[in-house]
C-alpha cells in the first residue's frame, strides 16, 4: 500500500513507540503528556499574541459583554 502523504516526524516517532507493547496505564500517561504539551504551547502562543496586541483583562471583559449581531436564525 502506497501512502499519498508521507508520515510526519511525530507520526514516525509514535509508530516506533507503539511498535512494542505498552501497558494501558503508560499509554494513558503518554496521551496526557502530549495533551499537556500542546495545551501549554497554545497558551504560550496566545499569551505572546495577547502581549503583542496590548490586551488587558478589561479587553476580555469587553469581549464577553459585547452584543453579538443576530444571524437571522
Amino acid at each position: 500500500m502506497l501512502l499519498e502523504t508521507p508520515l510526519s516526524n511525530l507520526q514516525q516517532e509514535l509508530l516506533k513507540i507503539y511498535s512494542s507493547h505498552i501497558e494501558e496505564s503508560d499509554l494513558l500517561n503518554i496521551k496526557k503528556m502530549l495533551a499537556n504539551y500542546f495545551a501549554e504551547k497554545a497558551i504560550k502562543e496566545a499569551d505572546e499574541i495577547w502581549d503583542e496586541k496590548g490586551y488587558t483583562n478589561n479587553t476580555m471583559q469587553e469581549w464577553l459583554t459585547e452584543k453579538k449581531p443576530s444571524n437571522g436564525n
